[in-house]
Formats: C-alpha cells, structure tokens, sequence
C-alpha cells in the first residue's frame, strides 16, 4: 500500500443477488464479489439451501443482477443434498424461461467437490487458482465459490491442545489467504457456511465481542460460531440465521364435552447482519419454502 494509492477511486462492488428483491435490498445488493461473506446458523436454519439457491443465481446476466459465470460448491458434510438441489432446479427453471428458450440446462454451470480434510480443501483451491489463470483455454469462469461447511473441516483433525491450536490457526489463515487471493483476482464472491455451539460465557468469544449484535440467540439458547476468534479474523462479512418458536394464538374450548387448549406457533426465521464493512447491525426475517428462500416484507 502506498500513499498514493488512497487517493485512488475504489472500483465498483459487483454484488450477486439472493434471487428475491427483499433479502437483496436488506444485503444492499446481495454477496459481495471480491470478498468472503460467512453464514453461520445452527443445523436447518437454511444455510445449504441459501447456498444452493446461489448457484443458480449466480448464472443470471449482469443485467438481473448476476455474475454470469459458473460456481463451484465444495462440501463437506455427506451425502450431497441432491433432492433439494434438483427442486430448486426446476424452481429456477420455471422462474427464468428466457434463459431456457435454447435448452440451456443451469446445472452444467454448477462444478461440485467433495472435501475431507482442511488440507485436502488447500490443495483443491490451490489447483483451483491454476486453472482459473488459464479460462480461455479451460473455459472454467467460475464467479462464485460456496464451501458448506468449514466446520466440518476441523471438527475431528485437530485437538484442543496448544500446539493443535496453533497449527489449527495457521491453516486458517492459509485458507483465507488462498480464497481472498481468487476473489480479488479473479473478481469472485465467496461464501462460506459455518455451525454454531453453545455459548456459555457472558460476552462473545473468550470475552470478546465479534461484530455488532449483543448476542446470538436460535431456538432458544445462546450460541457462538465455530472454529472462535481466529477464524472470525479470517472473513469479510459474517450473516447469522436463528430460527425460534413464535406463538400466533391461543385456542381454548370443549372438545367433546371435555376442556382442550391449545396453543398455535410457527418457525421465525430471521437473517441478521454480526457484521460487514458495507451493512449496519439489522435483521430481515425470511421463509423457507419448495421454491427457495425468500425475505419477508413486514
């Protein structure tokens, strides 16, 4: 970095949209390319399918907020959800008719990896950046990098000791290092999925505050992301999705001469920005249905 540099007009963030124009407006725009946007939520908050959705959108012309370019899913949890992929498939089908009128079929533009180890994930991206520098004669534009999940990675490789710890940490900081490069140099929105534990303390992580929200709260508890401070250190933008219980009504009356009561609730979910250099600290609540993920306008 130089002096000179600063008096430089930053160039334009291309963003790629979520496919709905609620959950774009609140991310202003949607993901962010040259930078690495994480999602953490607990197990059926709807981060795989967040993910996958992207795959599809990502293949949009720039002129409907696309990146028009290919994307690439590496996952590390099995089996590969194959049933979801395919529904959103023909949702994304029937939702773009003009890209289909030449029998244009999405899921050739979708490449999928599976990952074992974090040092097998390395060694993809490393192969990947190589081949990225070569798309005229690959013709592999890849525009969007989605790994569901890092946790998985580290979950059993490593123990809770000093010197794990530590080699834990430097392979952190090689994998972002490796994903920021492709994303600065080849212009690459990068997403990365991330779990949740318990969180036991009063404040953040070790004592330390991560991002704007007080606390983050699903289902009723309170939780933390995994893989603790370091790995926060190690992205862009960090989007939390809860899911909790919210009672819609209370029914009393006799059911068969007998005294019945019962109570109606329903599944809140709700996108929430920890923190990013482009977003305040808000929240937009979204549904989940067979067609994909789409924000709620209250």
């Amino acid at each position: 970095m130089r002096p000179e540099n600063l008096l430089l007009r930053p160039t334009a963030t291309q963003y790629c949209t979520l496919g709905c124009p609620i959950l774009d407006a609140f991310l202003r725009g949607g993901i962010p390319c040259n930078s690495i946007t994480e999602i953490v939520s607990e197990s059926g908050c709807g981060k795989t399918q967040l993910s996958l959705q992207l795959l599809f959108t990502a293949q949009l012309p720039n002129n409907l907020n696309g990146l028009s370019g290919c994307s690439l899913y590496i996952y590390t949890e099995f089996p590969f959800p194959h049933r979801r992929f395919n529904q959103l498939f023909q949702s994304f089908r029937l939702s773009q008719p003009i890209l289909f009128a030449s029998s244009r079929d999405p899921r050739d533009y979708i490449f999928t990896r599976d990952c074992h180890t974090a040092h097998h994930l390395l060694d993809v991206l490393l192969q990947l950046g190589s081949r990225l520098g070569k798309v005229k004669e690959t013709r592999l534009n890849v525009k969007l990098i989605v790994i569901d999940s890092i946790a998985a990675l580290f979950r059993s490789d490593f123990e809770n000791n000093a010197s794990d710890l530590k080699k834990r940490c430097s392979l952190f900081f090689r994998i972002s290092s490796v994903l920021k490069s492709l994303a600065h140099q080849f212009g690459i929105a990068i997403v990365v999925t991330n779990q949740v534990g318990d969180s036991m303390g009063d404040d953040g992580v070790s004592g330390v505050r991560v991002g704007n929200l007080e606390g983050l709260y699903t289902s009723g508890r309170r939780v933390c992301p995994s893989l603790g401070l370091a790995w926060a250190n190690c992205v862009n933008s960090r989007l939390f999705l809860s899911m909790n219980e919210e009672i819609e009504g209370v029914n009393n009356g006799l059911v068969d001469g007998e005294y019945s009561g019962y109570v109606n609730t329903r599944k809140r979910r709700e996108l929430h920005v920890v923190f990013a250099p482009h977003l305040a600290c808000s929240s937009c609540e979204f549904v989940i249905t067979k067609d994909g993920v789409f924000g709620v306008d209250r």
